[in-house]
């Protein structure tokens, strides 16, 4: 009998950011500044790492708007909390910065840069840059695909991957994702998002994509009464198997629920109880 396959969970810092509820959005038109953008919150960025371990969670992601401080000495204290933990960061979520804009993709491709900077600072094997705000037009794809290029292999001289995702405006579908994974080649990754494409062709899409991911935000749809929507769900991670994903899951909750970490949980559980299930029937 073939053993059950165990997917690689992560989570991301977006799941709990009201459990946060700090945040220091930085942009390239204005700096950082704290604010409490989902109240007070109750966890410090510095204990996140141990309190994902203690949810049974070893990989990070971590979006830059929970990053406190750029200084050294902050980012030599959640490199030491991460080792504590023993907790690997592995993608740093680059969320702001146009770089297939018009007029302004030079200066937000070096704003996106300097967080690469960042990212190898804090010990992130990888980095997800957006790939742009635009509409897919013909001269935004190509602006996005150079910088992309760019972009990678300032990555690959720092030491940290970069991909990017199915996300925002100039990436609704698979065509144009596969134009910019083709253009920019092997040194530019992906992120495969479950949330992001909505409608009747979202899982032919995401079967497209997921063959070249490696890494996804597995992100489950919850009805108010805090219930996972398993047909989506489970169909996302048909999806992956189909496609023979065999990178993390790294979870992504956006609903209602003020526990945000025992929704996480429904997830975490939700993905393993799927491909235990998976497994059992390849085995018959």
């Amino acid at each position: 009998m073939p053993a059950a396959r165990i997917p690689t969970i992560a989570v991301s810092s977006w799941s709990v950011h009201r459990t946060i509820g700090l945040s220091w959005w930085d942009s390239p038109n204005a700096p950082a500044e704290r604010k409490e953008a989902w109240g007070a919150g109750d966890l410090a960025i510095l204990d996140l790492p141990a309190t994902a371990a203690r949810h049974g969670i070893r990989q990070l992601h971590l979006c830059h708007f929970h990053v406190e401080s750029r200084d050294e000495s902050w980012l030599g204290e959640f490199r030491a909390a991460l080792a504590d933990a023993g907790v690997t960061l592995s993608m740093l979520l680059i969320d702001d910065g146009d770089i297939a804009h018009p007029t302004e993709h030079a200066r937000d491709t070096a704003w996106v840069g300097s967080w690469i900077e960042t990212a190898a600072a804090l010990g992130a094997k990888s980095a997800r840059v957006v790939a742009g705000k635009q509409k897919p037009s013909p001269e935004a794809l190509n602006l996005s695909a150079g910088n992309l290029t760019a972009l990678a292999r300032r990555g690959k001289e720092l030491g940290v991957r970069i991909v990017t995702e199915n996300w925002l405006d100039l990436t609704p579908g698979p065509d144009e994702i596969e134009y910019l994974m083709d253009v920019a080649g092997d040194d530019l990754g992906l992120l495969a998002d479950f949330g992001n494409w909505k409608g009747g062709t979202k899982y032919d899409g995401l079967a497209r994509i997921l063959a070249r991911a490696e890494d996804t935000h597995a992100k489950a749809s919850f009805s108010a009464s805090s219930v996972i929507d398993a047909d989506d769900f489970g169909k996302c991670l048909a999806a992956c198997d189909a496609a023979r994903y065999s990178g993390p899951y790294t979870l992504i909750y956006e609903g209602g629920d003020a526990d945000e970490w025992a929704a996480i949980g429904m997830e975490k559980r939700f993905v393993e109880d799927w491909f235990a299930a998976a497994s059992l029937t390849a085995a018959e």
